[in-house]
């Protein structure tokens, strides 16, 4: 295949692309409008409110993290902060690692390293 067959397929390659960006951004303004009018404007993880030029750190959060999924009855929206938001999704993917939300969670073994442990024995030797 030539370089300028190529082209033709690329320049559709790109227009597919643009369309699917130009329509998810279509389709977050309208259930952010939607959320932004049905809730009060407060984060629901820490209760922060947010007004006037703030309100764009208030971001919408798909509880059940598809953003696919938009009901018209909101039920699978809520607005959190842009800190919130990220732990919401780092504590998600955590539990999709760890299993339990943390490094901590019962599917990986506990740290058995103790940097201090001989501490205690230097510090007699010292005195």
């Amino acid at each position: 295949m030539s370089a300028n067959n190529s082209k033709p397929q690329n320049d559709k390659h790109d227009q597919i692309i643009a369309d699917a960006r130009r329509n998810r951004e279509l389709r977050e303004k309208d259930y952010r409008e939607q959320t932004l009018k049905r809730y009060p404007h407060i984060c629901a993880r820490c209760g922060r409110e947010f007004e006037g030029k703030k309100l764009r750190e208030l971001t919408v959060h798909h509880k059940d993290h598809n953003h696919d999924n938009n009901p018209p009855d909101g039920s699978n929206w809520e607005l959190l902060c842009l800190y919130c938001h990220d732990n919401e999704h780092q504590t998600y993917l955590d539990e999709g690692s760890f299993g339990h939300g943390s490094p901590g969670g019962n599917n990986v073994a506990p740290a058995t390293y103790q940097p201090f442990a001989a501490l205690q024995e230097l510090l007699k030797k010292k005195m």
